[in-house]
């Protein structure tokens, strides 16, 4: 892509730099700015920066957050002996737009993957690991993916954590409400027929 400006084109390659956007969807989104006003693009880079030299993570559940405690952990309308354990920020967000969790989290940072040089050390399973038992943690709930690198994870914490009294359950998995089951992979629909329910329980939900 032959640009007439080479300020033009850094800018549209630092843009493509992003997940999901390509060179020409950076045009389009460098030549908006060019048509905005000065103060509000400066407003917008001084945002990103600010974000980015700013922001930090939490101390307790390594979440994002502005101060060294995170909202979440913050509240105390929040039970916190409840733990969700999830593997990124983005499965904290997406798990509270349901607004059905009134627990804390604690973020991973990925998940046991040997092919991908990720092993325990370079997760956060000690943090876990402490925060059980200096908090007397009551239940801990595991929300990773459906894969074998998230069940080799969850089967990972379980055992350097079976010594301490508190509950370990997971998310159910199985069939998709309204999905096809012709569709659905075989693992899924094993852990379905595995998870099975009682038919007064399902229709209660």
């Amino acid at each position: 892509m032959q640009l007439p400006s080479s300020l033009l084109e850094n800018a549209v390659n630092e843009f493509a730099k992003l997940p999901g956007i390509g060179k020409k969807t950076a045009l389009r989104l460098v030549l908006h700015l060019l048509k905005q006003d000065v103060t509000d693009v400066t407003t917008f880079s001084d945002t990103i920066a600010k974000m980015r030299n700013e922001i930090k993570f939490c101390q307790r559940c390594f979440n994002v957050s502005d101060g060294d405690i995170c909202a979440i952990c913050a509240n105390s309308f929040r039970n916190q002996r409840l733990i969700c354990v999830v593997e990124t920020i983005r499965d904290v967000i997406a798990i509270e737009a349901t607004q059905q969790f009134s627990g804390t989290y604690h973020v991973l940072g990925g998940v046991i993957s040997p092919l991908d040089g990720i092993g325990p050390d370079q997760l956060n399973i000690e943090s876990l690991t402490h925060r059980i038992q200096q908090e007397q943690t009551e239940e801990i709930i595991f929300a990773l993916s459906p894969n074998i690198q998230g069940d080799t994870t969850i089967y990972y914490i379980q055992k350097k954590i079976q010594h301490l009294p508190c509950r370990v359950t997971t998310i159910a998995r199985g069939i998709a409400f309204g999905g096809e089951l012709e569709y659905a992979d075989e693992m899924t629909l094993a852990r379905s027929l595995a998870n099975r329910l009682p038919v007064q329980q399902y229709v209660k939900s």
